[in-house]
């Protein structure tokens, strides 16, 4: 063996030692000076292992209302689901909490969450608890009184899936060291559930507007949600909590129209056609469709077509058209899509004209009215501009296909 080969075999035979600089010990910060008048205006001081955070507590009992309904309408929601199953649908299985935020900015590393709003439901109450950040060297101790490490919870939010949650799970990973795993829940964003329920009736899809148009909750006095962070940067500089205590009351109430948009949502999803529009039971009926709950989706649609205008019923005619087609009722199927084709938006009237061609050739075996829908459906794509040109053009040559096929039948 050769002298560098003997060297490059000891070299393998050396263990190399690797060392790791040990991890600075967590430093916790001292109380801020203001303490004394945060708490003299109900804000509860809680000193644990990694700082100081500041707490407001309230009790509210079931027959508490807030808008509409009462907070004890949440037990019968509960009860309802019992008989039913939908992504929203809870049970009392896990801990139950509605969670909102309020942060120094919009996204970013340097936004910190300064408030935790938990409202929790309980046997006989709700309670809610409002955890404020001293300052942002007590970001740790804040995050560990959320005890959102301490077991499964079931989460509620309203745009949570998208800020808070993530928010949270950022701000987390910075105190990773010292805090210990952040659970991850059964998380509902009831944000996802509105816009299903009442998409294209609603022009904006903000918790007070739905707080104002179907929830029958007004806000008085309400601090705008842009002003918080500058609110809350001031209380910390200043000491000062009449503005912050504002920024509270402002999150008490997207907590408490949380458990009513719930209780509505509810109601909505489960108790068939009685106060809503006809867009928002047809959204309803479309989401169960999509579910592959048919049963369900029919039933709705059937509803509006019978209770509502045919103007105002012609999407629900446009939707129950698919659902009897697979059902294989042909004829009822034919109805619902040629009674929706004046009323309807582009799309769904170009979508009609060609299902009424199908039915027409293979079910009900007309072919001259397959051809005469066809061809509709040829000449209002070439018009249309519902569909980018790519899509346009290879929808109007399947139906040009369609219709040499049919021509060829015709002839025979």
């Amino acid at each position: 063996m050769s002298y560098e080969k003997k060297l490059l075999a000891m070299k393998k035979m050396v263990k190399k030692k690797t060392t790791t600089a040990p991890k600075p010990a967590y430093k916790k910060p001292q109380p801020p000076v203001y303490s004394d008048a945060w708490e003299n205006v109900g804000l509860k001081r809680i000193d644990n292992d990694f700082g100081t955070v500041f707490v407001r507590e309230v009790h509210y009992g079931f027959d508490y209302v807030h808008g509409a309904y009462p907070l004890g309408a949440f037990t019968e929601a509960l009860e309802t689901w019992q008989q039913h199953e939908h992504p929203i649908a809870l049970t009392d299985d896990q801990p139950i909490v509605f969670y909102d935020t309020e942060t120094t900015g919009l996204k970013g590393t340097g936004t910190h969450i300064f408030l935790n709003g938990l409202l929790t439901f309980e046997a006989h109450e709700f309670v809610l608890k409002q955890y404020v950040l001293a300052d942002p060297s007590h970001e740790a101790a804040f995050l560990f009184e959320s005890r959102f490490w301490q077991g499964k919870k079931t989460v509620l939010t309203y745009n949570g899936k998208s800020f808070d949650w993530p928010q949270l799970q950022m701000r987390w990973t910075f105190h990773r060291d010292v805090l210990p795993p952040l659970q991850t829940p059964h998380h509902i964003d009831l944000m996802h559930s509105a816009k299903r329920i009442w998409k294209q009736e609603l022009a904006r899809m903000k918790l007070s507007e739905i707080e104002r148009h179907k929830l029958g909750f007004v806000r008085d006095g309400d601090v705008p949600g842009y002003l918080a962070p500058v609110i809350y940067l001031d209380a910390v500089r200043t000491g000062e909590t009449d503005a912050l205590l504002k920024v509270l009351t402002h999150n008490e109430y997207d907590l408490l129209s949380l458990v009513t948009l719930y209780v509505q949502e509810t109601k909505l999803l489960t108790e068939g056609v009685r106060e809503e529009s006809a867009k928002a039971y047809t959204n309803i009926g479309k989401w169960y469709k999509d579910l592959k709950a048919s049963d369900e989706s029919l039933e709705l649609l059937r509803d509006v077509t019978h209770l509502y205008d045919v103007d105002e019923a012609a999407e629900a005619s446009f939707y129950k058209g698919y659902l009897l087609k697979k059902r294989g009722e042909f004829q009822q199927a034919y109805d619902c899509f040629l009674l929706c084709t004046p009323y309807v938006n582009e799309r769904q009237r170009l979508e009609a004209y060609t299902e009424l061609a199908k039915l027409c050739e293979h079910q009900l075996h007309d072919i001259e009215a397959a051809l005469r829908y066809t061809e509709k459906a040829i000449v209002e794509t070439k018009k249309s501009i519902c569909y980018k040109e790519a899509a346009k053009e290879k929808r109007i040559n399947a139906l040009t296909h369609r219709h040499v096929r049919l021509k060829n039948k015709n002839v025979l």
